[in-house]
């Protein structure tokens, strides 16, 4: 679902991007506006960023190899972080430039209905962009609010294009303020200022992102929900009476690896805990379907180790705190 709900939003935006950053750079040609160039530039950067997206998650798709045996699925954590990067070179970065440049030597607007005609323009299809990635995100989030979704969604996608259609309407706003007051004063420095506020919003957005693409690629644990469920369905009662420790690593947004030592019967023949063992994979694949790769590792249960308390450093399971 993540994955069907991220492409569909992912296209909704590219198809947008690319029709308002052409009618920017024709609204910057006859009108000079830097506010115009900003956002036009910003723009093209976020359709490129909407195709390295798509890029990631065709190319995570690909069948584990010898050299890669958990498979690609990191993949779309890597494109995303890329994203940020060129969020914060091209886009934030090149509008702080044009912005300072436009206060040092301000000019006149011209010809001022094409800025503020193409703004209202990409303002109402930015919009209809952004109510496709906040509907396919409803999906998803659940009761989280948006921003527990954005920090604790492990597929990229649907976060990156929220936040990058978020940082564009507010652009849009600013880059229209903007060029309001520069046609209301006469004077130029206006238009300059809102695009130093244009590429300091994307800066921030582009560190937001990087600092949370970072955390994916670095690896994180299964959610809360998806720890208790697991650890509920390792438990038989019979054979496998406890769960001494566990780690979960997500592997991609839809594959979760799963480590555990489970305690079992110490008069259990190596046959009964076999099957108790591949019985324990099968309740944790029905319980948490992204579980795919699981490995369990028996072992008779000691009250006295169990009393020295759990040692994080040996067996840091379960989800991170306040992630």
């Amino acid at each position: 679902m993540s994955a069907s709900g991220g492409t569909k939003a992912i296209v909704a935006a590219l198809g947008a991007n690319l029709a308002i950053a052409a009618s920017k750079f024709v609204a910057f040609a006859f009108s000079g506006s830097s506010s115009m160039l900003a956002e036009g530039v910003h723009s093209l950067a976020d359709s490129g960023n909407q195709a390295l997206l798509l890029v990631g998650g065709k190319r995570a798709q690909r069948e584990a190899t010898p050299q890669h045996p958990f498979g690609y699925g990191r993949e779309r954590y890597i494109y995303a972080f890329l994203v940020s990067i060129i969020l914060f070179s091209v886009g934030g970065m090149f509008a702080l430039y044009e912005g300072y440049e436009k206060i040092k030597n301000p000019h006149e607007i011209e010809h001022w209905y094409w800025p503020v005609g193409v703004l209202v323009f990409a303002i109402i299809a930015e919009s209809f962009s952004f109510r496709t990635a906040i509907k396919e995100s409803n999906g998803l989030r659940g009761e989280l609010s948006w921003k527990q979704f954005v920090r604790r969604a492990k597929a990229p996608e649907l976060p990156v294009v929220l936040l990058e259609d978020l940082g564009a309407l507010v652009g849009l706003v600013l880059a229209l303020g903007g060029v309001g007051l520069a046609l209301l004063t006469g004077d130029g420095v206006w238009d300059g200022i809102g695009t130093v506020c244009i590429g300091v919003l994307l800066v921030l957005i582009a560190v937001v992102l990087a600092i949370e693409t970072k955390s994916l690629l670095l690896g994180e644990s299964a959610g809360i929900e998806e720890v208790q469920r697991i650890e509920a369905a390792v438990v038989d009662g019979d054979t496998v009476t406890g769960l001494i420790h566990m780690r979960t690593l997500h592997l991609g947004p839809e594959e979760l690896l799963v480590a555990a030592k489970v305690a079992v019967r110490h008069d259990g023949t190596a046959t009964e805990i076999a099957r108790a063992i591949d019985a324990a994979e099968a309740r944790i694949r029905e319980a948490v379907p992204i579980a795919r790769v699981i490995y369990l590792e028996p072992d008779i249960f000691s009250a006295s180790e169990a009393a020295k308390g759990p040692d994080r450093e040996a067996t840091p399971g379960g989800p991170a705190v306040g992630h």
